[in-house]
């Protein structure tokens, strides 16, 4: 389908500055830009990219100050970046979808299946099964007994979701990951190991979205939660007893050990790991490879490091250690010294 950037404008709020009638029926980035293209430009890093890009419409920021004539037709708008995400999601939405159940699919009689659902070949949906309306189920995706599934989800390929869980609406969920795995839990004998049965389940609120291989495990008893807005990144682990709170971000690779409690509105860094039964509290920031091994103290804190600590604190112990060597070679010389000086009296 074609908008012109009149249609755009507004959809989204904007000015357009050039050719309101200009047209365009797909979307590039900005320093690939190409006829028929929409782009966007809002970190200044790439601004020289717009005087040169063959895009016929760029989003830009209201605020720019243009140092060259451009050729491309503007839209002006508040937040550039924020506008070209409203746009996705309208694209988005208006890709056809799948209906029906594929022959090739197995579906237990005992289930519960909505309108308007889609399940693809070689899905399995198992016992007392609830799948909730315009809900999207790719191949290979295997639902457990007794599985809870809200309206308009997404479940891409090979996603696994264990018996019990249950899931919120509108919930995204990448290929491969895993949700209601047993729990990381075993007690040590004089033989080895007993493994503690892990029989609690999982529940996943409206509005996440888990990327791929991604693995949320059950609870040991109780809930594992992740909480409404929550979004996961790739490789992501999410331990039993966890509970992440609404609309906290994660990037690729986080690790939370059992019984770890994260706040609302946090942001966490790729590899940042955290220590079990410990809690975050709300909008803490969590830069990526840090090692949170305690509580932290409060509201908005930001921690880099590992161990986590302070940036300030930080970077101040970062400046130190590029001199220890030195430091080292200095305090043995002066050890040579004082033993010398010992000697002679």
């Amino acid at each position: 389908m074609e908008f012109t950037a009149k249609q755009i404008a507004e959809l989204i709020g904007g000015r357009v500055e050039g050719n309101e009638n200009a047209t365009i029926s797909t979307f590039a980035k900005i320093e690939e830009g190409l006829p028929g293209a929409i782009s966007f430009l809002s970190n200044p890093k790439y601004t020289h990219y717009l005087y040169d890009t063959k895009s016929t419409i760029v989003l830009v920021n209201d605020d720019l100050q243009l140092e060259h004539p451009v050729q491309t037709t503007l839209i002006r708008v508040k937040n550039a970046y924020e506008s070209v995400a409203q746009l996705l999601q309208v694209y988005e939405q208006m890709k056809p979808r799948h209906t029906g159940i594929d022959p090739l699919a197995s579906v237990s009689a005992k289930a519960t299946i909505g309108k308007d659902v889609y399940i693809g070949a070689f899905a399995c949906i198992g016992d007392g099964a609830v799948i909730g309306d315009g809900t999207q189920i790719y191949p290979h995706v295997v639902i457990g007994d007794g599985v809870k599934i809200g309206q308009q989800c997404l479940l891409y390929p090979n996603v696994t979701i264990y018996q019990g869980c249950k899931l919120g609406n509108r919930i995204t969920i990448h290929a491969g990951s895993v949700v209601g795995a047993d729990g990381f839990g075993f007690a040590p004998n004089q033989k080895g190991y007993d493994k503690i049965p892990q029989i609690g389940i999982v529940i996943i609120e409206d509005d996440v979205e888990i990327g791929a291989n991604t693995c949320i495990d059950r609870s040991t008893m109780g809930q594992t939660v992740i909480h409404r807005g929550v979004k996961l990144d790739n490789l992501i682990q999410v331990a039993h007893n966890c509970e992440v709170g609404e609309n906290t971000v994660m990037s690729a690779q986080v690790g939370l050990a059992g019984s770890t409690k994260i706040g609302s509105w946090c942001m966490v860094g790729g590899q940042a790991g955290f220590a079990g039964h410990i809690q975050v509290a709300d909008k803490t920031f969590v830069g990526a490879q840090c090692g949170v091994i305690s509580n932290t103290k409060g509201q908005g804190e930001q921690l880099i490091g590992s161990p986590a600590m302070d940036p300030k604190l930080y970077f101040k112990a970062m400046a130190v250690m590029k001199h220890l060597p030195d430091m080292y070679r200095e305090l043995n010389a002066l050890k040579r010294q004082v033993e010398e000086l010992s000697q002679k009296q």
